[in-house]
């Protein structure tokens, strides 16, 4: 059985701690390989890494820190069927699912290659006589990203993008579910020309988190997984003195309105709710459609479109979507689908007990269709992340207005609609993060900021774009004057500026 590492200061080590854990094909249900669980002292070993490559890092210029980045990206680019199929055997996505999840990474890492531009500070002239004062953003120095199993290369790529850009050096605790997608983009990086211990893997559970949180020389820290451990990490960073961007959970709905084409709306749905097993932070799991003949439309094409979907093997071409990440998974999901039904949902699709010829073990669950969901029921308050679509039936605009304004969970939202007004309305008025108007999944391009309100973020930045760089920078500004002969003599007074 194949025996995995942490990947510090260049060089893969071997863990020292006598805790592992096993790492699952879901397809199979079979163990594939074992990952080490680092102790305290391999964190430290991965910090001080980090520590000792930052002075050589930082002080190459940005725009030499970009053509690495870029020659990361072109690196990622050639192994990127090896890195999908990778992702794919560990998660359960399907391949060409995976591959958009390492696209969607790389792309910030192409805007990091933007940063010199995006770093600039600021300058004035003559604030006073004789002085002038500007700005300078500094990276922060080491600083860590905790990321969840559900996009083992995106989330990565985004969080050490975008600090490795700003001059920071970087310590990653992936999932332990799927790291060795980590692990081989931290060889790609030192391929690159990124020097060792620039990117530094450490695999682990909450003693890893722990220790990074708590070391003194780990400045800022992000984190993305359940909303109550983003909390707990955002509170205990702030105790610690140190920066957090800490992303929880999701409720994401698309409202449907009467003039939408409920056609594009029910393929969206089915795309959105369904894909990658419902395993997605931005995943839909909640239909809106306004008005009862809006809702038994839209509910008679979901039945059509999901009698035809494939539940299968990730690495077949004809599967649409796989299993789920593992077996405790899998009892999660299942068990919320008797808690629907149980609480008086109608349970149009039960996606329970899916089975996949060849596969007798793996982690499947079918595409599950509920209507007639309430607001009261856990299965509309709680986050599912599996294969689960709710359909919530509302009488009128204001009433579908409100379910995700006034839902715990602020994450992403979209909206179906040909009337401008109405979708300029609902872009205005809902209270969630992250909006599309007939965009099913409105995820951010690189260069705009990813990230929710409410109970799904922590923090006041957000991932990537120009809010990611401020968070991993550190603003100073300088207040210059040059003797000019004259003798002043003592001030006892505030200065004034001008």
């Amino acid at each position: 059985m194949p025996e995995l590492s942490h990947f510090i200061h260049g060089e893969h080590v071997s863990g020292t701690s006598g805790r592992s854990r096993e790492v699952f094909n879901p397809v199979r249900g079979e163990v594939t390989s074992h990952v080490p669980l680092a102790s305290l002292d391999e964190v430290s070993a991965a910090v001080d890494s980090a520590q000792r490559a930052f002075p050589e890092w930082s002080a190459i210029n940005p725009q030499r820190r970009g053509r690495i980045l870029l020659k990361w990206v072109d690196l990622i680019a050639q192994h990127r069927d090896e890195l999908a199929e990778m992702l794919s055997n560990e998660h359960g996505k399907t391949f060409e699912d995976a591959k958009g999840d390492i696209q969607r990474g790389v792309e910030v890492v192409e805007f990091g290659a933007g940063a010199p531009h995006l770093l600039k500070g600021e300058f004035s002239h003559s604030v006073a006589t004789g002085m002038d004062v500007h700005s300078l953003r500094q990276p922060l120095g080491v600083v860590g990203g905790i990321t969840p199993f559900n996009f083992p290369a995106m989330i990565p790529l985004w969080k050490a993008g975008t600090a490795l850009a700003a001059g920071n050096t970087f310590v990653l605790k992936p999932s332990e579910r799927d790291p060795s997608v980590p692990l081989r983009l931290a060889e790609l990086a030192l391929e690159a020309g990124m020097p060792p211990g620039t990117l530094n893997v450490v695999n682990g559970d909450k003693e890893a988190v722990d220790a990074l949180i708590e070391d003194p020389r780990v400045k800022a820290v992000g984190f993305v997984g359940s909303t109550p451990i983003a909390q707990a990490i955002y509170s205990a960073a702030a105790a610690a003195g140190k920066r957090a961007q800490c992303f929880g959970g999701a409720k994401n709905h698309m409202v449907i309105m009467p003039d939408a084409d409920l056609d594009q709306a029910a393929d969206a749905l089915i795309g959105a709710g369904y894909g990658s097993a419902g395993e997605r932070c931005m995943a839909i799991s909640v239909a809106v459609p306004v008005g009862e003949a809006t809702a038994q439309a839209l509910r008679e094409k979901l039945e059509q479109r999901i009698a035809k979907l494939r539940v299968g093997p990730s690495l077949d071409p004809t599967s649409d979507f796989g299993p789920v990440v593992g077996a405790d998974a899998k009892e999660r999901i299942e068990n919320y689908i008797g808690i629907g039904a149980q609480e008086g949902a109608e349970l149009v699709v039960d996606g329970r007990g899916a089975q996949v010829e060849g596969y007798p073990n793996g982690y499947w669950v079918g595409a599950t269709l509920f209507d007639h969901v309430t607001p009261q029921m856990r299965i509309y308050k709680e986050e599912i992340f599996g294969p689960v679509l709710c359909i919530v039936r509302a009488a009128d605009y204001e009433e579908a207005l409100r379910l995700p304004t006034e839902h715990e969970f602020g994450n992403g939202v979209a909206i179906f609609t040909r009337d401008g007004d109405t979708a300029r309305d609902f872009t205005s008025r809902v209270e969630v993060g992250m909006v599309g108007v007939n965009v099913p999944i409105p995820v951010p391009i690189a260069y705009y900021t990813f990230g929710g309100w409410k109970a799904s973020g922590f923090g006041d930045l957000n991932q990537h774009g120009t809010e990611g760089l401020k968070f991993y920078t550190k603003t100073k500004t300088v207040s210059t004057r040059w003797p000019s002969g004259l003798k002043e003599g003592a001030s006892f007074i505030m200065p004034e500026g001008s």
